[in-house]
């Protein structure tokens, strides 16, 4: 499949980042340790992009670790384990900040750099809702799949509203910032405690408020991870609330229709009405097989920010709206609605065709995704002239002054 048609490659020579971030963690403590000390510890000869994926090979060990320690989510692990994935953590996100500086300080900025920092934090996103789910014991259950829900939407409305504004604003509080940092601080507090049996105690009772009458008592009993629930649920819903006003705002400026572009959401909710759906029908996935299920909800989500991102490097005007991993999760829920309504039996069954089943839309998922990922890379590093992971065109001072002579 051909993902940038011909008509759209001339687009990738016109492209230019614009990116805005409100973050005063950002401004006043990551960005002057990145670029007084971080960016000094590369070589001018490292591309930018091999930058990024060293970075996520943190994250990935990290999963590995989770894959042998706490395979249901729900088990406390060695100390070192939280430990590691706190460290692991921030050290991706260091080097998903620097690798922007590294393109610019070796001439190196462009289309495909976004492209592939955006593919890898979409990755990212997928393996730390598995990560926090096991950090703070969720198992296997209904949090966990809200947890990906909230991940996976942030990532999605912020591409979205960079589709259509043609700038990337990351907020006072955003994933990327102040989301990763607290996962890094929520990972190492566990560590120090011991397991993610902490986070199932009380709250309010920990950190030593009495109870009083006026204190609901379902609110006095909720657990650190509900509260995290809450916390996370709350700064959800500004971020897409201000991202809707924001795309809604420059189409006003621009004159142009306000209510098309939140077409766009559709998909996703529309993915999402599947995602739950099948769940409920399907409980032996819920309980027992979450993890390959998030895997392929995550591929649903990187594969739809994955076009969109293409979309706005190409400035192609076209929204892209179609995802084909959506199509099986619908069947699947059309196949598993018979017996639940009694109308038709399923295909499938409920036992271990269902299971054959969920591993089969991971392997699909992962195979239309590397698919688009190789197509794409492809003909972007074919069209500028460019490598993927090294410098093909080194940049000489000397060498450009003559050319622009």
């Amino acid at each position: 499949m051909v993902y940038i048609r011909s008509k759209n490659l001339e687009g990738l020579h016109r492209y230019k980042y614009a990116g805005v971030d409100h973050s005063l963690t950002s401004k006043y403590v990551l960005k002057p340790f990145y670029n007084n000390v971080v960016i000094k510890c590369f070589p001018m000869s490292m591309a930018p992009n091999a930058i990024t994926l060293s970075g996520f090979s943190f994250v990935v060990i990290n999963f590995l670790t989770l894959l042998w320690y706490n395979p249901t989510l729900d088990q406390d692990m060695p100390p070192w384990v939280y430990a590691s994935w706190s460290v692991g953590l921030f050290l991706y996100q260091t080097f998903d900040a620097v690798d922007g500086t590294q393109a610019r300080r070796t001439h190196q900025s462009g289309p495909l750099g976004e492209l592939f920092d955006h593919g890898v934090d979409a990755c990212n996103t997928v393996l730390e809702v598995l990560l926090f789910a096991a950090a703070v014991n969720l198992g296997q259950s209904w949090y966990t799949v809200l947890t990906l829900f909230g991940s996976t939407l942030t990532f999605y409305i912020q591409t979205w509203d960079e589709y259509y504004t043609q700038t990337l604003i990351l907020g006072v509080v955003s994933g990327p910032v102040e989301g990763i940092l607290t996962l890094c601080i929520v990972y190492a507090i566990t560590a120090v405690k011991g397991g993610g049996s902490f986070w199932q105690q009380p709250m309010l009772e920990t950190v030593g408020i009495a109870r009083h009458g006026i204190i609901p008592n379902y609110v006095y009993e909720l657990p650190w991870n509900q509260w995290y629930m809450v916390y996370g649920g709350l700064v959800l819903v500004a971020n897409t609330v201000q991202s809707a006003l924001h795309v809604m705002e420059v189409q006003r400026e621009r004159k142009q229709d306000v209510i098309k572009p939140l077409y766009g959401l559709l998909p996703y909710f529309l993915t999402w009405t599947f995602i739950p759906a099948y769940l409920y029908l399907q409980p032996i996935i819920l309980e027992y097989h979450l993890i390959p299920f998030v895997f392929y909800v995550g591929l649903i989500n990187a594969y739809s920010v994955g076009l969109m991102i293409v979309a706005h490097l190409a400035q192609n005007p076209v929204f892209p709206m179609y995802n084909v991993l959506t199509l099986p999760i619908g069947l699947a829920v059309l196949d598993s609605l018979g017996p639940f309504l009694g109308l038709w039996p399923s295909a499938l069954g409920s036992g271990t065709y269902q299971i054959a089943f969920v591993f089969m839309l991971m392997g699909l998922g992962f195979g239309v995704y590397g698919s688009f990922v190789h197509d794409v890379i492809t003909t972007i590093c074919d069209y500028l002239d460019i490598w993927c992971l090294t410098i093909k065109h080194p940049y000489n001072e000397e060498d450009e002054k003559k050319k622009a002579k």
